[in-house]
């Protein structure tokens, strides 16, 4: 893996120099300058746990088996244009859309469309440990391990040109909404079998190939990417020509690009900038429920905080309503579940932790906690579950000041940060999870499974059979209610063990240049740009 890492870094080699302000111009011609702040680690989403590549970058690139509407949250065609369900849900048949075409890139020029070979390829890398290509570029896929899918996926077959069949070990109601996800992007077997030819299978996931509307054009590490058109895009042109996404600004910086015209989008503004968007007559603001959390994790693998009354009472001394209102200004509410409110399987019955310092440090003394020294873990820059993750992690200081904890804030650059908690050094880790899927076990096996301790995505380290087992049972049943009866077990023993504490569940925030359109705004993650356009005729506000 870090051969890998150290591969990825070099690609400012690969590709050309940076944009200069002089091209600027014709970058609003012919495209649109979206700003967010991130680090790319790759440009294969299987390998990534989240962050701009699976947040921005894949859906511009690649597609999937199956979308999600961002309106009704249900499952829709994608290059699978239909499927069958069988055997109680152990059994998926997907019938491929024709006529899909790869991207043409410098790098590789495809001789066929897409087919079930692609499909095949793209998910035995991911589920079968036997293949040449699964232990390519560090062989972890933080997202599917955390669900254990190689154990689970029985086989995958091409059962002509455009069908293929996975079969499962055991039923999974949750499958089809997992493989809506960004983590699941198709790959080009061709692409592949060249590379393998070469010895370069590395290259796949540092100069991709997709479906996509936008192919990779130009990257510039900590800096850009820039994405041209790809003009043989199955669902048509896209409106616009190229894509940058700046990644070289974070906090005041980014707006500042936003108000000067550098930037035409903003991803995830910060809350306390909302006044200052609103107010712009020049600017358009976007709001939408998210399928997003930001949690505390207690890493209880560590004494005291392996101890359930431990975290309890840490719990107590955070004022969440205060950083409701410091960090998020009323664009987030109180999370009482690792599921946000929005989930169909959200416990309405389920109570927000209570603030009361005194009982929390009348419970530390009792528990024979003293001179208690923690290391809070923290990104360094706005995520989509949190616009200001420092600033939360000061005022966390702050309220375990108050109960006699002293806390030693860490923060983590984005290509560090993964690397630096697989040393389970840590207290206590402040993070957050985002999906698109509308599954709720998309939050439950990879936040908080047994096994998503080995991928690196239970940042508390908390493993509970009783906990897994009703998992199990939620998606081993096709029936809702036997899965919302589960659920609501498993979160009253989060409730009650407490491995992570819940905080919030933010609104998305997107502002962008009055005269740009067609931008949409998904609870799930973005959306294409293909629909995005410049109005050059609408008249400023």
């Amino acid at each position: 893996m870090r051969t890998f890492l150290l591969t990825l870094l070099s690609l400012p080699l690969l590709f050309a120099s940076p944009v200069r302000a002089a091209e600027s111009h014709d970058i609003r011609q012919t495209g649109f300058v979206y700003c967010v702040n991130g680090v790319v680690n790759t440009f294969n989403p299987q390998l990534a746990s989240g962050g701009v590549v699976v947040d921005t970058v894949a859906a511009q690139i690649y597609d999937r088996l199956l979308g999600v509407d961002p309106y009704t949250y249900r499952l829709m065609p994608e290059l699978a244009q239909s499927w069958e369900v069988s055997d109680n849900g152990a059994s998926y048949i997907f019938h491929l859309r024709r006529g899909v075409s790869f991207q043409s890139t410098p790098w590789f020029t495809p001789t066929r469309q897409m087919d079930a070979d692609d499909v095949v390829f793209s998910f035995e890398r991911i589920f079968n440990r036997q293949s040449p290509w699964h232990n390519v570029s560090g062989g972890r896929y933080p997202y599917f391990d955390s669900l254990q899918y190689a154990d689970a996926v029985k086989s995958i077959r091409k059962l002509d040109r455009y069908t293929v069949e996975i079969r499962l070990e055991k039923p999974d109601a949750s499958f089809l909404w997992h493989m809506a996800t960004h983590y699941a992007p198709i790959l080009s077997a061709e692409y592949a079998a060249k590379l393998t030819l070469a010895d370069r299978q590395e290259q796949l996931d540092r100069k991709p190939v997709g479906t996509g509307p936008f192919q990779l054009q130009q990257y510039q590490a900590g800096q850009f990417i820039r994405l041209e058109r790809n003009p043989s895009y199955w669902k048509g042109k896209p409106r616009m020509s190229q894509v940058v996404i700046d990644l070289g600004a974070g906090g005041t910086g980014r707006l500042s690009k936003l108000l000067t015209g550098e930037c035409d989008v903003l991803a995830y503004p910060a809350a306390s900038q909302l006044s200052i968007l609103r107010d712009d007559p020049r600017l358009r603001l976007t709001l939408r429920p998210g399928m997003n959390i930001a949690y505390l994790a207690f890493n209880t693998n560590k004494a005291p905080l392996d101890r359930p009354e431990v975290r309890q009472a840490l719990a107590l001394a955070i004022n969440n309503q205060r950083l409701i209102a410091s960090v998020y200004y009323g664009t987030a509410e109180t999370a009482a579940s690792i599921l946000p409110r929005a989930s169909w399987a959200f416990d309405s019955k389920a109570q927000v932790t209570a603030y009361d310092p005194d009982k929390a440090r009348k419970d530390l003394q009792a528990l024979g906690i003293k001179n208690l020294h923690l290391s809070l873990w923290v990104p360094s820059s706005s995520q989509s579950w949190n616009p200001s993750p420092l600033k939360t992690a000061e005022l966390i200081q702050s309220d375990l000041a108050q109960v006699g904890v002293q806390v030693t804030i860490h923060p983590l650059e984005g290509r560090f940060q993964e690397a630096r908690l697989m040393e389970m050094n840590h207290d206590l880790t402040l993070s957050g999870w985002a999906t698109d899927s509308n599954d709720p076990d998309s939050f439950f096996r990879p936040l908080l499974s047994c096994d998503a301790i080995g991928s690196q995505t239970n940042l508390a380290h908390w493993c509970d059979p009783s906990f897994d087992a009703l998992l199990q049972k939620a998606v081993r049943s096709q029936q809702l209610a036997t899965r919302i009866e589960a659920y609501d077990q498993a979160q009253k023993i989060l409730s009650s063990q407490l491995p992570v504490l819940p905080l919030a569940s933010s609104l998305r925030l997107q502002a962008y240049r009055y005269d740009i359109q067609g931008l949409v705004l998904s609870p799930f993650g973005n959306a294409s740009f293909a629909g995005v356009h410049r109005d050059s005729d609408e008249k400023k506000p």
